[in-house]
């Protein structure tokens, strides 16, 4: 069975936006964390998204392939960079993380897409 990522990205968020009526402080404060981790510092956003994305690797993790890949193909990565960075979570999680590997360049193509 071939994933969709859009569809992925789309459904969560779906539900994100229910956890965020059912808990809004909880979610304001992961939105908060978020904002403020992956702005621009010592290191770049775009290069946080690139860790972002070989740790969201690891765990098998699909919403974080999803989303990690969208942000990344928004801040204008390339397909090279999504390779190697999954290349390296492939390698710091295993074979398990290598099909996720695989599957973060089936998510960057379905990204790249015209919808």
């Amino acid at each position: 069975m071939t994933k969709d990522y859009r569809q992925i990205t789309r459904d969560i968020s779906a539900y994100t936006a229910e956890m965020r009526k059912l808990t809004p402080d909880a979610m304001q404060g992961f939105y908060a964390l978020s904002k403020g981790a992956g702005a621009d510092g010592a290191l770049d956003r775009k290069t946080k998204e690139l860790i972002a994305l070989a740790i969201g690797i690891t765990p098998r993790c699909d919403g974080c392939v999803g989303f990690h890949t969208k942000a990344l193909h928004g801040l204008g990565a390339t397909r090279q960079e999504i390779a190697e960075v999954a290349a390296m979570g492939a390698y710091m999680g295993g074979g398990p993380a290598l099909i996720y590997a695989a599957d973060t360049v089936r998510a960057w193509d379905q990204f790249s897409e015209v919808a």
